[in-house]
This record gives C-alpha cells, sequence and structure tokens, in this order.
C-alpha cells in the first residue's frame, strides 16, 4: 500500500482562497514598510510598471489603512494591493473595509487567517519550523509566509519542501535581490522583498534606481522560470 503524502491545495479546508494571479505571475510580493508616504504612491507606480504588481503595505506605516485605500483605488486592476503585519482580527476586517486583496501576518495567528478565509481573501500567515508551517496552512492560508528566510536560506527551504511538497511557501526576510532565482528554482511560488527591493526610495523618491532594481528581479524571475538560476 502507497500514501500521497502531499498536503493537497484543499487539505482540511475546502473553501481555501486562490493566491492573487499577480503574486503567481509575477513571482514577488513587494512589501512596502516606510516612514513617510510621500514618495510611496510614485514607488508603487514604478514597481508596477516595470513588471511586479503584488504589493504589501504593512500596517507600522504611518496612516497605513488611509494609504492602503489610496494605492488600491490608484492602481486599479494594474496591481494587487494587500496589507501586511496584520496581527488582529479586527486589523485584518478594517484593512479588508480599506480594500486589501490579500493579508499578510508575520506569524501564524488563527483569527486574522480565519477573517480572511470567511471574506474569500487570501491570507499568508508567517511560519519558519514544520510544525508552524503545516499548521498555518491547515488554518486556511493561500501560502505560507517562510519567515525569517534568512536563518536557513535556501537550503532550509529545500530541505523543508522535501516532506511538504504541497505546501505553497513564500521566503521573506532577509532575501537579496541576488537570492530571487535560487529560491524560486529550490521551488518557492514566490519571494517577499522589501528593502532590498526600494532601499533609500522612500527617503530619497530616486524612482531611476528603484525601477532598475525592479528590472533585475523580473529578470531573475524569468532566469529561474527558465531553468537558468545563474
Amino acid at each position: 500500500m502507497s500514501f500521497d503524502l502531499a498536503l493537497s491545495p484543499a487539505d482540511g479546508v475546502p473553501d481555501r482562497p486562490a493566491l492573487p494571479a499577480e503574486l503567481t505571475s509575477s513571482g514577488v510580493v513587494a512589501i512596502v514598510r516606510a516612514r513617510s508616504t510621500t514618495h510611496v504612491p510614485a514607488a508603487v507606480e514604478a514597481i508596477v510598471a516595470a513588471g511586479i504588481t503584488c504589493v504589501e503595505l504593512t500596517l507600522t506605516m504611518p496612516d497605513a489603512l488611509t494609504s492602503l485605500a489610496s494605492l488600491v483605488s490608484r492602481t486599479g486592476s494594474a496591481a494587487c494591493i494587500g496589507a501586511g503585519t496584520v496581527l488582529s482580527a479586527e486589523q485584518a476586517r478594517a484593512c479588508l473595509d480599506a480594500g486589501a486583496k490579500f493579508l499578510v501576518a508575520p506569524s501564524a495567528v488563527p483569527d486574522v487567517v480565519a477573517t480572511a478565509v470567511a471574506a474569500g481573501v487570501p491570507c499568508l500567515p508567517g511560519a519558519l519550523t514544520p510544525s508552524e508551517i503545516v499548521s498555518a496552512w491547515r488554518s486556511g492560508a493561500a501560502a505560507v509566509k517562510l519567515f525569517p528566510a534568512s536563518v536557513g536560506g535556501v537550503r532550509y527551504l529545500r530541505d523543508v519542501r522535501a516532506p511538504l511538497p504541497g505546501i505553497a511557501l513564500v521566503p521573506t526576510g532577509g532575501v537579496a535581490i541576488g537570492d530571487v532565482a535560487d529560491y524560486l528554482s529550490a521551488g518557492a511560488i514566490a519571494v517577499g522583498l522589501g528593502s532590498p527591493l526600494f532601499a533609500d526610495v522612500f527617503d530619497t523618491g530616486d524612482i531611476a534606481a528603484l525601477t532598475a532594481r525592479t528590472r533585475q528581479v523580473v529578470d531573475a524571475v524569468r532566469r529561474a522560470r527558465e531553468g537558468h538560476p545563474v
């Protein structure tokens, strides 16, 4: 007798929301964590124009919900805008009311996942160990944010995926632009990029440099998917 040990996308959660198409197509979640929102709209528009169309706006930002609603309206169908660092059901509901298309948490917060699933919105809770990853997946996660990915790197991702090939993983935290292709080649469905992508753009407004970095990332995704990560 043989057994299929892979957890299926619907394992335990028949109504698990699907991942945003923008995330799976671009292979990147761009994480906006800024001290000021002055340059955020222009920065987001620049990366969307250059090919990264899935954007996470963290609740650690000033006036985060106002900025979230504004970006959702401003980008329209050109991008998928979600909310990050969501730590409670109350925050989750507020983000959904502001128009968030997906939710992200740094840890597996059952109330956040349940709120998202009930609304038909994908949620990516954070987890690191195999036990945490399986728990997050079975709670209804659309994918699990492997966080912080820098703790184990690409090798750890491969080791985790060996016994858990059916769980979608998005390595985040300490992922450099030069690591993108390797993570995707190792089986990540996408990666989360924050400061390595945006650098100092929220302070300087240097959109040209941001566009150049975005093109580097888009090229890395392309190379990984073509089987040429190096």
